[in-house]
């Protein structure tokens, strides 16, 4: 179960969107929405995890910033969408298996491989909150901005109706 905590109005450099806070007993989770979301079909949507080393540190070893731009940019064109942003770092691992499987990633390995290496899960990430927020959002369906179909599968997993995807060019 998820609760809505609180919400406001953020400007940003794509324009104003509604950032609403939720917690599930454990985590916050993040929805930046722009526009009319509720009772829409094929409502654009990223779910983004945090990356401290490209949000925070500025890293140029990950592409997590210039994904989140290019997701706000496409949903700024379209006039409404949503941003998903969960806590699940290291693709849900966390930073410590982030630092561990660097030696691995730059021995060659894909950033999968290294966590497995690493003694961590390939992916760890769940998307039980996205799920519960979109409902909370009174979103029908999504497309999904991401440049795998894996993601998409989890979420339908989930029971998210995903319409299909869009890539995003970074």
């Amino acid at each position: 179960m998820i609760i809505r905590l609180a919400e406001r109005p953020l400007r940003t450099k794509f324009g104003e969107f509604t950032e609403v806070l939720y917690y599930d007993g454990q985590k916050e989770s993040i929805a930046l929405v722009m526009g009319e979301v509720d009772d829409k079909d094929d409502v654009l949507c990223r779910i983004h995890s945090h990356c401290i080393g490209a949000h925070v540190f500025n890293s140029v070893e990950c592409d997590c910033r210039e994904q989140m731009a290019a997701a706000q940019e496409l949903i700024e064109q379209e006039g409404s969408g949503v941003v998903i942003w969960l806590d699940q770092e290291g693709k849900g691992n966390g930073h410590l298996a982030l630092m561990q499987s660097i030696p691995f990633k730059l021995a060659g390995d894909q950033q999968a491989d290294a966590y497995v290496k690493a003694g961590f899960k390939a992916d760890g990430r769940i998307y039980r909150a996205a799920a519960d927020i979109l409902a909370d959002l009174g979103v029908n369906s999504i497309i999904l901005l991401a440049n795998g179909q894996d993601k998409a599968d989890d979420l339908r997993n989930e029971s998210i109706a995903v319409s299909g995807t869009r890539g995003l060019t970074i």
